[in-house]
Protein backbone atom coordinates (compact mmCIF):
# COMPACT_ATOMS: atom_id res chain seq x y z
CA UNK A 1 0.00 0.00 0.00
CA UNK A 2 1.30 3.17 -1.19
CA UNK A 3 1.70 6.00 2.18
CA UNK A 4 0.95 8.82 -0.15
CA UNK A 5 -2.47 7.24 -1.32
CA UNK A 6 -4.47 10.17 -1.39
CA UNK A 7 -2.58 12.96 -3.65
CA UNK A 8 -2.21 16.31 -2.96
CA UNK A 9 -4.78 17.52 -4.95
CA UNK A 10 -7.73 15.07 -4.07
CA UNK A 11 -9.16 14.06 -8.28
CA UNK A 12 -7.10 14.40 -10.95
CA UNK A 13 -10.09 16.27 -12.38
CA UNK A 14 -8.99 19.32 -11.51
CA UNK A 15 -6.24 21.27 -13.13
CA UNK A 16 -6.35 18.66 -16.19
CA UNK A 17 -5.20 15.91 -14.41
CA UNK A 18 -1.60 14.82 -15.51
CA UNK A 19 -1.72 18.16 -17.93
CA UNK A 20 -0.91 20.59 -15.43
CA UNK A 21 1.76 18.98 -13.43
CA UNK A 22 3.43 18.23 -16.52
CA UNK A 23 3.38 21.42 -18.07
CA UNK A 24 4.72 23.37 -14.24
CA UNK A 25 7.25 20.22 -13.96
CA UNK A 26 9.10 21.23 -17.68
CA UNK A 27 8.84 24.63 -16.87
CA UNK A 28 10.91 24.19 -13.79
CA UNK A 29 13.10 22.03 -15.93
CA UNK A 30 13.40 24.91 -18.41
CA UNK A 31 14.24 27.53 -15.85
CA UNK A 32 17.26 24.53 -14.20
CA UNK A 33 18.66 24.86 -18.08
CA UNK A 34 18.75 28.83 -17.64
CA UNK A 35 19.64 28.89 -14.29
CA UNK A 36 22.47 26.32 -14.52
CA UNK A 37 23.48 27.94 -17.75
CA UNK A 38 23.75 31.39 -15.75
CA UNK A 39 25.94 30.00 -13.45
CA UNK A 40 28.09 28.08 -15.86
CA UNK A 41 29.24 31.97 -17.86
CA UNK A 42 28.04 34.05 -15.26
CA UNK A 43 29.63 32.70 -12.18
CA UNK A 44 32.06 30.57 -13.78
CA UNK A 45 32.61 32.09 -17.32
CA UNK A 46 32.67 28.57 -19.02
CA UNK A 47 35.89 28.17 -17.57
CA UNK A 48 37.40 24.82 -15.57
CA UNK A 49 38.63 26.10 -11.96
CA UNK A 50 39.77 22.54 -10.51
CA UNK A 51 41.99 19.92 -11.51
CA UNK A 52 39.30 17.80 -12.21
CA UNK A 53 37.59 20.06 -14.34
CA UNK A 54 40.44 20.76 -16.17
CA UNK A 55 41.31 16.74 -16.73
CA UNK A 56 37.89 16.28 -17.88
CA UNK A 57 37.60 19.19 -20.61
CA UNK A 58 41.48 18.30 -21.68
CA UNK A 59 40.04 14.25 -22.26
CA UNK A 60 37.15 15.49 -23.96
CA UNK A 61 39.00 17.76 -26.20
CA UNK A 62 41.34 14.35 -26.89
CA UNK A 63 37.48 12.36 -27.77
CA UNK A 64 36.14 14.67 -30.03
CA UNK A 65 38.92 14.38 -32.35
CA UNK A 66 38.45 10.60 -32.05
CA UNK A 67 41.31 9.70 -30.09
CA UNK A 68 41.26 8.56 -26.14
CA UNK A 69 45.49 9.09 -25.26
CA UNK A 70 47.86 11.09 -27.57
CA UNK A 71 51.78 10.93 -27.85
CA UNK A 72 53.72 12.47 -24.60
CA UNK A 73 55.33 16.10 -25.08
CA UNK A 74 59.33 16.19 -25.00
CA UNK A 75 59.31 17.26 -21.07
CA UNK A 76 56.05 16.34 -20.15
CA UNK A 77 56.16 18.05 -16.94
CA UNK A 78 56.86 21.44 -18.59
CA UNK A 79 53.19 20.48 -20.20
CA UNK A 80 51.32 20.44 -16.99
CA UNK A 81 48.00 19.28 -17.25
CA UNK A 82 46.47 17.98 -13.85
CA UNK A 83 45.14 14.30 -13.39
CA UNK A 84 46.46 14.28 -17.11
CA UNK A 85 49.49 11.08 -16.79
CA UNK A 86 52.20 10.68 -18.98
CA UNK A 87 52.93 6.59 -19.08
CA UNK A 88 54.89 4.83 -21.42
CA UNK A 89 55.33 7.63 -23.52
CA UNK A 90 51.78 8.60 -24.04
CA UNK A 91 49.24 11.08 -22.44
CA UNK A 92 45.95 10.28 -20.95
CA UNK A 93 43.51 11.26 -17.96
CA UNK A 94 42.59 9.25 -15.46
CA UNK A 95 39.18 9.09 -15.16
CA UNK A 96 36.67 7.09 -16.55
CA UNK A 97 35.37 7.70 -19.97
CA UNK A 98 31.40 7.96 -19.36
CA UNK A 99 31.51 11.89 -18.61
CA UNK A 100 34.26 12.95 -20.71
CA UNK A 101 32.68 11.02 -23.81
CA UNK A 102 29.71 13.29 -22.93
CA UNK A 103 31.54 16.26 -22.34
CA UNK A 104 33.18 15.81 -25.98
CA UNK A 105 29.89 16.10 -27.51
CA UNK A 106 29.69 20.04 -26.44
CA UNK A 107 33.24 20.05 -27.32
CA UNK A 108 32.83 18.93 -30.96
CA UNK A 109 29.84 21.47 -30.67
CA UNK A 110 32.21 24.70 -29.56
CA UNK A 111 29.84 24.47 -26.56
CA UNK A 112 31.04 22.25 -23.55
CA UNK A 113 29.92 24.62 -20.77
CA UNK A 114 26.34 23.62 -22.37
CA UNK A 115 26.24 20.32 -22.12
CA UNK A 116 25.62 20.47 -17.60
CA UNK A 117 22.92 22.54 -18.14
CA UNK A 118 21.16 20.39 -20.27
CA UNK A 119 21.58 17.93 -18.19
CA UNK A 120 20.43 19.31 -14.68
CA UNK A 121 17.08 20.19 -17.13
CA UNK A 122 16.81 16.56 -17.81
CA UNK A 123 17.84 15.47 -14.61
CA UNK A 124 15.28 17.92 -12.69
CA UNK A 125 12.29 16.26 -15.03
CA UNK A 126 13.11 12.59 -14.45
CA UNK A 127 13.09 13.66 -10.47
CA UNK A 128 9.49 14.95 -11.47
CA UNK A 129 9.05 11.45 -12.96
CA UNK A 130 10.08 9.43 -9.89
CA UNK A 131 8.16 11.87 -7.42
CA UNK A 132 4.95 11.33 -9.57
CA UNK A 133 5.23 7.59 -9.95
CA UNK A 134 6.10 7.07 -6.18
CA UNK A 135 4.06 9.41 -4.62
CA UNK A 136 1.77 11.72 -6.89
CA UNK A 137 2.20 14.33 -9.73
CA UNK A 138 1.86 17.75 -7.40
CA UNK A 139 4.69 16.02 -5.30
CA UNK A 140 6.84 14.71 -7.86
CA UNK A 141 6.59 18.85 -9.36
CA UNK A 142 7.54 20.26 -5.49
CA UNK A 143 10.70 18.03 -5.46
CA UNK A 144 11.56 19.41 -9.01
CA UNK A 145 10.97 22.86 -7.66
CA UNK A 146 13.67 21.84 -4.47
CA UNK A 147 16.06 20.58 -6.54
CA UNK A 148 15.98 23.11 -9.71
CA UNK A 149 16.56 25.98 -6.56
CA UNK A 150 19.63 24.03 -5.04
CA UNK A 151 22.74 25.45 -4.81
CA UNK A 152 24.18 21.71 -5.32
CA UNK A 153 22.46 21.31 -9.10
CA UNK A 154 22.91 25.22 -9.55
CA UNK A 155 26.88 24.52 -8.51
CA UNK A 156 27.73 21.22 -10.21
CA UNK A 157 26.10 22.03 -13.29
CA UNK A 158 27.15 25.03 -13.92
CA UNK A 159 30.66 23.26 -13.81
CA UNK A 160 32.77 21.12 -15.75
CA UNK A 161 32.35 18.24 -13.10
CA UNK A 162 30.14 14.81 -14.13
CA UNK A 163 28.28 15.14 -11.22
CA UNK A 164 25.06 16.10 -13.49
CA UNK A 165 25.02 12.95 -16.02
CA UNK A 166 25.64 10.75 -12.76
CA UNK A 167 22.57 12.59 -11.42
CA UNK A 168 20.49 11.57 -14.60
CA UNK A 169 22.14 8.13 -15.12
CA UNK A 170 20.90 7.37 -11.13
CA UNK A 171 17.17 8.72 -11.87
CA UNK A 172 16.88 6.67 -15.01
CA UNK A 173 17.79 3.35 -13.67
CA UNK A 174 15.53 3.96 -10.58
CA UNK A 175 12.73 4.89 -12.56
CA UNK A 176 13.19 1.95 -14.70
CA UNK A 177 13.61 -0.36 -11.82
CA UNK A 178 10.73 1.03 -9.89
CA UNK A 179 8.67 0.60 -13.16
CA UNK A 180 9.87 -2.76 -13.89
CA UNK A 181 9.44 -4.69 -10.30
CA UNK A 182 7.10 -2.76 -8.25
CA UNK A 183 3.07 -2.15 -8.85
CA UNK A 184 1.43 0.59 -10.54
CA UNK A 185 -0.62 2.87 -8.78
CA UNK A 186 -4.11 2.40 -8.53
CA UNK A 187 -5.98 3.04 -11.90
CA UNK A 188 -2.74 3.28 -14.29
CA UNK A 189 -0.98 0.53 -16.21
CA UNK A 190 2.24 0.30 -17.52
CA UNK A 191 2.38 1.63 -20.85
CA UNK A 192 6.06 0.88 -21.86
CA UNK A 193 7.61 -2.41 -22.50
CA UNK A 194 9.28 -4.34 -20.03
CA UNK A 195 11.95 -5.05 -22.37
CA UNK A 196 12.46 -1.37 -22.89
CA UNK A 197 12.59 -1.03 -19.37
CA UNK A 198 14.92 -3.60 -18.90
CA UNK A 199 17.46 -1.77 -21.52
CA UNK A 200 17.16 1.18 -19.94
CA UNK A 201 17.55 0.14 -16.48
CA UNK A 202 20.64 -1.73 -17.70
CA UNK A 203 22.10 0.60 -19.48
CA UNK A 204 21.84 3.39 -16.92
CA UNK A 205 23.43 1.60 -14.51
CA UNK A 206 26.70 0.38 -16.87
CA UNK A 207 27.34 3.91 -18.17
CA UNK A 208 27.04 5.12 -14.40
CA UNK A 209 29.79 2.69 -13.31
CA UNK A 210 31.56 4.37 -16.60
CA UNK A 211 30.97 7.67 -15.23
CA UNK A 212 31.32 7.25 -11.89
CA UNK A 213 32.35 3.62 -10.39
CA UNK A 214 32.08 4.00 -7.00
CA UNK A 215 28.88 5.98 -7.08
CA UNK A 216 27.30 3.38 -9.54
CA UNK A 217 28.16 0.58 -6.23
CA UNK A 218 26.12 2.97 -3.89
CA UNK A 219 23.20 3.66 -6.51
CA UNK A 220 23.01 -0.09 -7.07
CA UNK A 221 23.08 -1.27 -3.58
CA UNK A 222 19.60 -0.61 -2.38
CA UNK A 223 18.34 -2.45 -5.51
CA UNK A 224 20.81 -5.34 -5.13
CA UNK A 225 19.00 -5.60 -1.54
CA UNK A 226 15.66 -5.73 -3.02
CA UNK A 227 17.10 -8.32 -5.82
CA UNK A 228 17.71 -10.80 -3.18
CA UNK A 229 13.78 -10.34 -2.23
CA UNK A 230 12.62 -11.01 -6.13
CA UNK A 231 14.98 -14.19 -6.58
CA UNK A 232 13.57 -15.34 -3.44
CA UNK A 233 10.02 -15.06 -3.57
CA UNK A 234 9.68 -13.48 -7.27
CA UNK A 235 7.83 -15.01 -10.23
CA UNK A 236 9.77 -16.49 -12.92
CA UNK A 237 9.41 -13.20 -15.56
CA UNK A 238 10.59 -10.79 -12.51
CA UNK A 239 13.88 -13.34 -12.16
CA UNK A 240 14.28 -13.00 -16.13
CA UNK A 241 14.15 -8.97 -16.35
CA UNK A 242 16.68 -9.11 -13.57
CA UNK A 243 18.90 -10.92 -14.75
CA UNK A 244 18.09 -8.73 -17.95
CA UNK A 245 19.30 -6.03 -16.45
CA UNK A 246 22.10 -7.39 -14.65
CA UNK A 247 23.66 -9.09 -17.31
CA UNK A 248 23.34 -5.40 -19.08
CA UNK A 249 24.78 -3.43 -16.19
CA UNK A 250 28.03 -5.71 -16.02
CA UNK A 251 28.65 -6.57 -19.47
CA UNK A 252 28.71 -2.62 -19.85
CA UNK A 253 30.63 -2.03 -16.75
CA UNK A 254 33.02 -4.31 -17.84
CA UNK A 255 34.09 -1.86 -20.29
CA UNK A 256 36.07 -0.32 -18.04
CA UNK A 257 38.60 -2.90 -17.83
CA UNK A 258 39.18 -2.80 -21.37
CA UNK A 259 39.41 1.42 -21.43
CA UNK A 260 41.93 0.82 -18.68
CA UNK A 261 44.19 -1.80 -20.46
CA UNK A 262 43.85 0.19 -23.39
CA UNK A 263 45.16 3.30 -22.11
CA UNK A 264 48.24 1.64 -19.62
CA UNK A 265 48.20 -2.03 -20.81
CA UNK A 266 46.93 -3.59 -17.64
CA UNK A 267 43.24 -3.95 -17.34
CA UNK A 268 43.98 -3.59 -13.69
CA UNK A 269 46.00 -0.64 -13.46
CA UNK A 270 43.71 1.75 -12.20
CA UNK A 271 45.21 5.54 -14.09
CA UNK A 272 44.01 7.23 -10.46
CA UNK A 273 47.60 5.41 -8.95
CA UNK A 274 49.42 7.25 -11.52
CA UNK A 275 48.90 10.18 -10.33
CA UNK A 276 48.90 9.63 -7.01
CA UNK A 277 49.64 5.80 -5.90
CA UNK A 278 47.41 6.29 -2.87
CA UNK A 279 44.52 7.27 -4.86
CA UNK A 280 42.95 4.41 -4.01
CA UNK A 281 39.17 2.94 -2.48
CA UNK A 282 39.84 0.91 0.31
CA UNK A 283 41.07 0.60 4.15
CA UNK A 284 44.72 0.36 5.66
CA UNK A 285 48.59 1.52 4.69
CA UNK A 286 49.16 3.38 1.31
CA UNK A 287 45.68 4.42 0.70
CA UNK A 288 44.99 8.41 1.18
CA UNK A 289 47.01 10.66 2.74
CA UNK A 290 46.99 10.06 6.42
CA UNK A 291 50.37 8.19 7.47
CA UNK A 292 48.43 5.59 9.24
CA UNK A 293 46.31 5.10 5.79
CA UNK A 294 42.89 5.13 5.17
CA UNK A 295 40.61 3.95 8.10
CA UNK A 296 37.66 4.18 10.06
CA UNK A 297 38.60 7.14 12.04
CA UNK A 298 39.04 9.22 8.57
CA UNK A 299 36.41 7.93 7.16
CA UNK A 300 33.85 9.63 9.85
CA UNK A 301 35.92 12.58 9.82
CA UNK A 302 35.16 13.00 6.43
CA UNK A 303 31.63 11.58 6.18
CA UNK A 304 31.22 14.14 9.26
CA UNK A 305 32.65 17.23 7.48
CA UNK A 306 30.93 16.41 3.88
CA UNK A 307 26.95 16.13 5.74
CA UNK A 308 28.10 19.53 7.52
CA UNK A 309 27.98 21.32 3.88
CA UNK A 310 25.21 19.35 3.13
CA UNK A 311 23.01 20.92 6.12
CA UNK A 312 23.23 24.71 3.82
CA UNK A 313 23.80 23.09 0.26
CA UNK A 314 21.39 20.34 -0.02
CA UNK A 315 18.15 22.89 -1.06
CA UNK A 316 20.00 26.13 0.33
CA UNK A 317 18.21 26.56 3.81
CA UNK A 318 21.35 26.97 6.06
CA UNK A 319 20.92 24.11 9.10
CA UNK A 320 17.50 23.31 7.71
CA UNK A 321 17.78 21.42 4.51
CA UNK A 322 16.79 18.40 6.17
CA UNK A 323 13.49 20.31 8.43
CA UNK A 324 10.90 18.04 6.12
CA UNK A 325 13.35 14.92 5.76
CA UNK A 326 11.52 12.97 8.79
CA UNK A 327 8.17 13.90 8.00
CA UNK A 328 8.50 12.42 4.18
CA UNK A 329 9.96 9.22 5.29
CA UNK A 330 6.89 8.75 7.57
CA UNK A 331 4.68 9.89 5.03
CA UNK A 332 6.45 7.23 2.52
CA UNK A 333 6.64 4.30 5.06
CA UNK A 334 4.15 1.90 3.01
CA UNK A 335 5.92 3.34 -0.44
CA UNK A 336 8.62 0.42 -1.43
CA UNK A 337 9.35 2.60 -4.27
CA UNK A 338 9.74 5.94 -2.18
CA UNK A 339 11.77 3.94 0.56
CA UNK A 340 13.94 2.78 -2.08
CA UNK A 341 15.01 6.07 -3.33
CA UNK A 342 15.46 7.42 -0.29
CA UNK A 343 17.96 4.61 0.92
CA UNK A 344 19.88 5.86 -1.93
CA UNK A 345 21.09 8.99 0.12
CA UNK A 346 22.51 6.14 3.76
CA UNK A 347 23.94 3.92 0.73
CA UNK A 348 26.05 6.80 -0.79
CA UNK A 349 27.06 8.16 2.41
CA UNK A 350 28.38 3.88 3.33
CA UNK A 351 30.13 3.68 0.09
CA UNK A 352 32.02 6.76 0.11
CA UNK A 353 33.08 6.49 3.70
CA UNK A 354 35.73 3.92 1.63
CA UNK A 355 37.65 6.85 0.14
CA UNK A 356 39.74 8.73 1.78
CA UNK A 357 39.06 12.37 1.14
CA UNK A 358 35.60 14.06 1.45
CA UNK A 359 33.74 16.86 -0.56
CA UNK A 360 32.65 19.98 0.47
CA UNK A 361 34.06 22.89 -2.06
CA UNK A 362 31.44 22.56 -4.20
CA UNK A 363 28.79 21.08 -1.93
CA UNK A 364 28.65 17.38 -0.70
CA UNK A 365 29.17 16.01 -3.85
CA UNK A 366 29.57 12.50 -3.57
CA UNK A 367 25.97 12.67 -2.44
CA UNK A 368 25.23 14.47 -5.26
CA UNK A 369 22.87 11.22 -6.53
CA UNK A 370 20.68 10.67 -3.71
CA UNK A 371 19.05 14.51 -4.46
CA UNK A 372 15.85 12.46 -6.04
CA UNK A 373 14.94 10.50 -2.74
CA UNK A 374 15.87 13.30 -0.74
CA UNK A 375 14.09 16.00 -2.76
CA UNK A 376 10.91 13.38 -3.11
CA UNK A 377 10.82 12.62 0.62
CA UNK A 378 11.30 16.27 1.64
CA UNK A 379 8.32 17.30 -0.93
CA UNK A 380 6.39 14.58 0.63
CA UNK A 381 7.13 16.03 4.35
CA UNK A 382 5.82 19.16 3.60
CA UNK A 383 3.06 17.61 1.99
CA UNK A 384 2.15 15.35 4.89
CA UNK A 385 2.80 18.14 8.01
CA UNK A 386 0.78 20.79 5.85
CA UNK A 387 -2.03 17.98 5.51
CA UNK A 388 -2.33 18.70 1.62
CA UNK A 389 -2.95 14.98 1.22
CA UNK A 390 -6.31 15.46 2.57
CA UNK A 391 -9.18 17.60 1.80
CA UNK A 392 -9.31 20.61 4.39
CA UNK A 393 -12.66 20.37 6.43
CA UNK A 394 -11.49 22.08 9.04
CA UNK A 395 -10.60 25.97 9.81
CA UNK A 396 -7.61 24.44 11.52
CA UNK A 397 -6.87 22.30 9.11
CA UNK A 398 -6.69 24.95 6.32
CA UNK A 399 -4.52 27.12 8.85
CA UNK A 400 -2.35 23.97 8.89
CA UNK A 401 -1.75 24.17 5.05
CA UNK A 402 -1.15 27.68 4.34
CA UNK A 403 1.35 27.66 7.54
CA UNK A 404 3.64 24.89 5.81
CA UNK A 405 3.30 26.80 2.56
CA UNK A 406 3.96 30.09 3.57
CA UNK A 407 7.18 28.42 5.40
CA UNK A 408 8.08 27.06 1.88
CA UNK A 409 8.07 30.36 0.10
CA UNK A 410 9.99 31.90 3.06
CA UNK A 411 12.66 29.41 2.71
CA UNK A 412 12.36 29.34 -1.04
CA UNK A 413 12.86 33.49 -0.86
CA UNK A 414 16.05 33.00 1.91
CA UNK A 415 18.05 30.65 -0.56
CA UNK A 416 17.87 32.51 -3.75
CA UNK A 417 17.50 35.97 -2.69
CA UNK A 418 20.57 35.03 0.26
CA UNK A 419 21.83 32.33 -0.15
CA UNK A 420 22.87 31.45 -3.45
CA UNK A 421 24.05 34.68 -4.57
CA UNK A 422 26.26 34.22 -1.50
CA UNK A 423 27.02 30.83 -2.24
CA UNK A 424 26.97 30.61 -5.88
CA UNK A 425 28.03 33.65 -6.66
CA UNK A 426 31.01 33.54 -3.94
CA UNK A 427 32.59 30.94 -5.91
CA UNK A 428 33.21 33.33 -8.89
CA UNK A 429 36.78 33.66 -9.45
CA UNK A 430 37.61 30.54 -7.86
CA UNK A 431 41.82 29.98 -7.12
CA UNK A 432 41.93 33.16 -8.79
CA UNK A 433 40.42 31.94 -12.48
CA UNK A 434 38.87 34.25 -14.56
CA UNK A 435 38.65 35.65 -18.23
CA UNK A 436 40.49 38.49 -17.30
CA UNK A 437 43.69 36.18 -16.88
CA UNK A 438 43.28 34.75 -20.18
CA UNK A 439 43.10 38.42 -22.31
CA UNK A 440 46.41 39.79 -22.63
CA UNK A 441 47.25 35.83 -24.64
CA UNK A 442 44.02 35.96 -26.61
CA UNK A 443 44.76 39.59 -27.33
CA UNK A 444 48.57 38.84 -28.41
CA UNK A 445 47.81 37.35 -31.64
CA UNK A 446 51.12 35.33 -30.57
CA UNK A 447 50.70 32.77 -33.71
CA UNK A 448 52.99 29.58 -33.62
CA UNK A 449 55.02 30.59 -30.34
CA UNK A 450 56.39 28.52 -27.46
CA UNK A 451 54.98 30.34 -24.14
CA UNK A 452 56.84 29.27 -21.05
CA UNK A 453 54.75 30.85 -17.52
CA UNK A 454 56.38 31.87 -14.78
CA UNK A 455 53.32 31.68 -12.01
CA UNK A 456 54.21 34.14 -9.38
CA UNK A 457 51.50 32.96 -6.80
CA UNK A 458 49.61 29.53 -7.56
CA UNK A 459 49.98 27.19 -10.28
CA UNK A 460 46.50 28.09 -11.77
CA UNK A 461 48.09 31.54 -13.05
CA UNK A 462 48.99 28.68 -16.25
CA UNK A 463 46.32 26.38 -15.62
CA UNK A 464 43.59 29.36 -16.45
CA UNK A 465 45.73 30.04 -20.24
CA UNK A 466 45.62 26.03 -21.01
CA UNK A 467 42.39 26.22 -22.85
CA UNK A 468 43.93 28.55 -25.14
CA UNK A 469 45.76 25.29 -26.54
CA UNK A 470 45.36 22.34 -27.71
CA UNK A 471 43.28 20.05 -27.11
CA UNK A 472 41.65 22.52 -25.35
CA UNK A 473 41.35 24.84 -28.52
CA UNK A 474 42.81 24.80 -32.48
CA UNK A 475 45.72 26.87 -31.84
CA UNK A 476 50.18 26.68 -32.94
CA UNK A 477 50.40 28.07 -29.21
CA UNK A 478 52.10 25.65 -26.78
CA UNK A 479 52.31 26.51 -23.20
CA UNK A 480 54.72 25.54 -20.95
CA UNK A 481 55.40 25.66 -17.04
CA UNK A 482 58.72 26.55 -15.95
CA UNK A 483 61.01 24.14 -14.33
CA UNK A 484 64.30 26.03 -14.21
CA UNK A 485 66.47 27.78 -16.95
CA UNK A 486 67.76 24.36 -18.05
CA UNK A 487 64.99 22.52 -18.89
CA UNK A 488 63.68 25.70 -20.11
CA UNK A 489 66.53 26.15 -22.56
CA UNK A 490 66.28 22.43 -23.33
CA UNK A 491 62.02 22.52 -24.13
CA UNK A 492 62.99 25.54 -26.45
CA UNK A 493 65.37 23.76 -28.86
CA UNK A 494 62.93 20.44 -29.14
CA UNK A 495 60.91 23.40 -30.79
CA UNK A 496 62.96 25.22 -33.39
CA UNK A 497 60.41 26.61 -35.33
CA UNK A 498 58.80 28.45 -32.27
CA UNK A 499 59.44 31.70 -30.85
CA UNK A 500 60.48 31.07 -27.57
CA UNK A 501 58.47 34.10 -25.34
CA UNK A 502 58.70 34.17 -21.16
CA UNK A 503 55.63 35.35 -20.00
CA UNK A 504 54.89 36.13 -16.46
CA UNK A 505 50.61 36.69 -15.25
CA UNK A 506 52.27 39.60 -12.70
CA UNK A 507 52.69 41.76 -15.65
CA UNK A 508 50.05 41.01 -18.25
CA UNK A 509 50.60 41.64 -21.87
CA UNK A 510 54.17 41.82 -21.48
CA UNK A 511 56.37 39.67 -22.88
CA UNK A 512 59.92 38.57 -22.74
CA UNK A 513 62.61 37.03 -24.63
CA UNK A 514 64.72 35.54 -22.29
CA UNK A 515 63.87 34.94 -18.34
CA UNK A 516 63.13 38.33 -16.37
Amino acid sequence: MNGLSKPALPAATSFGGRRWPTAVALLISAVAIAASAWVALGVFEGLPHLEDEMAFLWEAGVMAEGNIRMPSPPSPRSFLVPFVVDHDGQRFGKYPPGWPAALSLGARAGAAWLVNPLLAGLGVWLIYRLGSRVASPWIGVLAAGLVAASPMLLILSGSFMGHALGLVLAAAFWLAWIDLFMPAPAGETKAIPASLLVAVAGLSLGLLALTRPLTAVGVALPCAVHAVRILLRGQAPERRRLVGVAGISLALAAVLFLWQAALTGDPWLNPYTLWWRYDRVGFGPGIGRAASGHNLHWALVNTRFSLSAGLHDLFGWPYLSWIFLPFGLYALRRSRAGLLLAAGFPSLVLVYMAYWIGSWLLGPRYYYESLPGLAIASAAGAAWLGGWLRRRSSRLARVRAFAVAALLMVLLALNLGFYVPQRVGGLRGLYGVSREGLRPLEQADLGRALVIVHPARAWTEYGTLLILTPPFAQSELLLAYTRGDLVDQALALAFPDHRLIHYYPDEPGKFYDRPR
